[in-house]
């Protein structure tokens, strides 16, 4: 078995400090030392590719560039490096959408990946003119699904659906190799969405016990579907040559968070429709003091973060041993990041992924080439 791991692209700006933003948490510039350039993320994009990263997620929102236009200008300065791009189906017919990806695989040479995300809050794609509720959201998302696979197949599409009308459909061009779907959600709607139409089920990080359980969740509901989906984790990571030393710095990025910007971030990730954000709040119910949830397993990210709140913090060594043990679980793929986002990226490249090396759970995807071949023999 060789494990799959992504970074992150952070095209809301990065920091020596923890950056927060999206999923009902008010957000500020605060603390963006390093704009969003292309140059920048084209360094981070560039470092991931020679570490042996598959592909970098980029987010979706009102709070960041957009994923599209970023990750294509981001994408020629790289080779082989594959983009996450996370983006909302209700925002873009499904037709429009499915070109876009068929022209995006022509012009990188295959190297997109799309993380669907639905959107557990209302208000955010309000003012993008959509007014639908949650449950509605996600029945979309499986009408969009629909109709953007059967195009990618080369049918031609007639869908009435609920919220989605299309007639006669269909592409003069299919994507080579149709693009992976991604996509998570913790409501029972949001399981039954990924169970019939998801490639990579994507979990946040939480303690190893409650993705178990949203494995076999998940699991239980594809197999009923006659399908398989492959499982995914979405995780923080300080990794340090000593577990003191990371947790030295897990405490510094502690140390910089007013306790004023956590109750007003805390305020509005607990008016979040979101269960996904709702279980990540519950890890630590924005005190300070309860943080380390798991061994290796900290949630101060969560304070003044929406969305992922979560890192693994620890030695090379510790750090390794509890991506093993999610792997046990059955996670395949993770998707990693720290900040700032270029230094942590060689961090857990030069420290844990020639652990993971030795004992046979991971290979370095690009043959021996670049900077990567220094980095593997550390």
């Amino acid at each position: 078995m060789s494990l799959t791991f992504h970074w992150f692209l952070p095209t809301n700006g990065d920091s020596r400090h923890i950056v927060g933003g999206g999923h009902g948490a008010l957000f500020s510039a605060a603390g963006r030392e390093r704009p969003p350039t292309v140059a920048y993320l084209s360094q981070i994009a560039r470092a991931a590719e020679g570490l042996g990263f598959v592909g970098v997620l980029t987010p979706t929102g009102a709070w960041c560039e957009d994923a599209w236009l970023t990750t294509a200008m981001v994408s020629q300065h790289t080779e082989h490096l594959k983009f996450l791009v996370a983006f909302r189906p209700g925002f873009v017919s499904p037709t429009l959408a499915a070109q876009m990806a068929s022209t995006f695989q022509r012009q990188s040479g295959g190297r997109l990946l799309l993380n669907v995300v639905t959107g557990g809050e209302s208000h955010e794609p309000r003012a993008y003119g959509d007014f639908l509720d949650k449950d509605a959201r996600y029945r979309r998302t499986g009408e969009f699904l629909e109709i953007v696979r059967g195009l990618w197949q080369g049918k031609t599409v007639d869908l009435r659906g609920e919220h989605l009308h299309v007639e006669d459909a269909r592409l003069t061009k299919v994507p080579d190799p149709v693009p992976e779907v991604y996509f998570g959600g913790s409501s029972a709607i949001a399981g039954e969405v990924a169970a019939r139409h998801v490639d990579v089920y994507l979990t946040w990080g939480e303690p190893p016990a409650a993705v178990a359980e949203k494995i076999a969740w998940i699991r239980a509901l594809a197999q009923k579907a006659g399908r398989r989906v492959r499982f995914g984790i979405r995780l923080h990571v300080i990794s340090r040559d000593t577990s003191e030393q990371a947790w030295a710095e897990a405490n510094r990025l502690l140390d910089g968070v007013d306790p004023k910007a956590v109750e007003v971030v805390q305020a509005g990730l607990a008016r979040s429709e979101s269960e996904g954000q709702q279980r990540m709040l519950a890890l630590h119910g924005g005190r300070r003091d309860r943080l380390e949830i798991h061994p290796n397993l900290w949630a101060g990210i969560g304070l003044v973060r929406g969305g992922a709140g979560t890192a693994l913090v620890g030695s090379h060594t510790e750090v390794a041993e509890r991506i093993k043990e999610y792997a046990g679980l059955g996670i395949e793929e993770f998707v990693l990041s720290g900040y700032p986002h270029l230094e942590e990226a060689y961090w857990f490249g030069e420290g844990v992924l020639p652990r993971l090396e030795r004992q046979g759970l991971w290979q370095y995807p690009y043959g021996q080439q670049g900077t990567a071949t220094s980095a593997r023999t550390r």
